[in-house]
């Protein structure tokens, strides 16, 4: 998985650039507009050391927003999976919630707790938050009837073991929103440091864009890429191994 992830994206950027190096030979731009491969090779060696350090602090921020809205999406999924007053009321809640846009939200909460990491956090737990959301609900709404019926009739069915009955049913699922869920997270902690923060990727990003240094903004979506690629296989991998795990405790 983790060398597909890294291929697969290695591919895209080569396609990408080679569209903007077609480009710029095909009308004559100059360098300044779009560098030339000499020009994104000496920046690469130039840059690539401080951009890579701004790429893991973005992750990190990323990763920790990424656990807080999953932990989130399970716990109002789990509180709002029953056809109930109070379920239905969760729901409600939630869907507003999101419903605003980050960007009208991200301002407020710039102006309210300063660009220091906890907006940053805020920001990419928001974005990542309700797609994780929605499948969470899906899943522990949706009744596993022949096995929760037994355990009813037996008198052993706690709201425990439906929410473990419905999680298994629905593993594949949710780890694969999970493992998809990394790539809001980091969009959301770029888009917060573009708009207003002193770290990170997207505020290389931002210096980069306000100097007019396309090469740069070249180089961070490249280790922005590849590390997210990389990320993401290891989230798969782990995904995997949890299936992997519980079809064998099912077995037995």
């Amino acid at each position: 998985m983790l060398p597909r992830r890294i291929y697969q994206f290695l591919i895209i950027y080569a396609l990408g650039l080679a569209l903007l190096l077609l480009l710029k030979y095909l009308f004559g731009l100059s360098d300044y507009v779009i560098p030339g491969p000499w020009d994104l090779v000496g920046n690469f060696r130039q840059f690539y050391k401080n951009y890579l350090g701004q790429v893991f602090n973005t992750l990190s921020v990323a990763m920790v927003g990424q656990i807080a809205s999953i932990q989130m999406a399970f716990l109002v999924g789990i509180a709002g999976r029953q056809a109930t007053w109070f379920g239905s009321f969760i729901k409600v809640v939630a869907y507003n919630i999101q419903a605003y846009p980050i960007v009208a939200i991200a301002p407020i909460l710039f102006i309210l707790l300063g660009d220091g990491i906890l907006t940053r956090l805020l920001i990419a737990s928001m974005i990542c938050y309700f797609p994780l959301l929605l499948s969470v609900l899906g899943a522990m709404s949706e009744p596993v009837s022949d096995i929760e019926h037994f355990y009813r009739v037996t008198g052993r069915m706690r709201w425990q073991l439906e929410v473990k009955i419905r999680a298994f049913e629905n593993l594949h699922k949710l780890t694969t929103v999970i493992s998809g869920s990394a790539t809001l997270a980091m969009a959301g902690t770029i888009v917060a440091e573009f708009i207003a923060a002193d770290a990170g990727i997207g505020y290389s990003i931002r210096i980069a864009l306000y100097q007019g240094e396309l090469a740069k903004i070249l180089i961070a979506l490249f280790l922005i890429g590849i590390t997210l690629s990389v990320y993401q296989g290891l989230l798969e991998a782990a995904g995997s191994a949890v299936q992997s795990g519980w079809s064998k405790v099912k077995e037995t």
